[in-house]
């Protein structure tokens, strides 16, 4: 029988959709390479009332993650809009619920990657994977960048999200901007590469 290929997580946070468009992306590379993928989004924790005065859009129909579901893929690419430099209180309440999986070294050896969303070109797509990695070093998994691998990055004539760190795009002040065909294909990019060093891991230990 044919190994099956690795079992890849995606999971977001995605207020006004621009991650969830991202990570469509992600998946997308991720598939082409043989990765099984499913995408979850975590629980929000805004009250309703608070969401309508925010002009949010009806949250996604994609499965809420729990934290013992984070100890069954092989991976983890997390989608990360950024809240002033960092990653959103939503994404922080699973990562901070999962001491007991830390305790036990339950995602020891499990690979991460990340992606982002920010409203502006100098809005902390950076410090965001910066505050995410001090997570995945803790618990001993192995952080996948994506470097500077899609050579839409060199690219200077117009503003493109994304950096060393992992995909991203530009959402604007009002959220009206979508990803544009230059960031979902470094999204893509970014998943193929991700699925490459999996199989290799996998492979391996099969």
């Amino acid at each position: 029988m044919a190994n099956q290929g690795p079992v890849v997580y995606i999971v977001i946070y995605s207020l006004f959709h621009h991650v969830y468009e991202v990570s469509l992306a992600v998946r997308k590379g991720l598939e082409a390479k043989g990765a099984q993928v499913k995408l979850f989004q975590v629980q929000e924790t805004l009250p309703d009332e608070i969401l309508a005065k925010m002009k949010a859009p009806p949250k996604l129909d994609i499965p809420v993650i729990t934290v013992d579901m984070l100890v069954e893929p092989d991976a983890i690419i997390f989608g990360l809009p950024t809240r002033f430099g960092v990653f959103p209180a939503q994404m922080k309440a699973l990562l901070d619920a999962s001491g007991s999986l830390w305790a036990k070294g339950a995602l020891a050896g499990k690979f991460a990657g990340i992606f982002f969303s920010t409203a502006s070109q100098h809005g902390g797509q950076e410090t965001t994977a910066l505050t995410a990695i001090t997570y995945f070093a803790h618990h001993g998994m192995m952080y996948i960048p994506f470097g500077f691998a899609n050579a839409n990055l060199f690219d200077n004539s117009e503003v493109i999200g994304g950096s060393a760190y992992g995909a991203g795009t530009v959402a604007g002040g009002d959220g009206a901007r979508q990803p544009t065909e230059a960031e979902l294909e470094i999204a893509t990019n970014q998943g193929e590469n991700f699925a490459n060093i999996l199989n290799t891991f996998v492979n391996g230990r099969n």
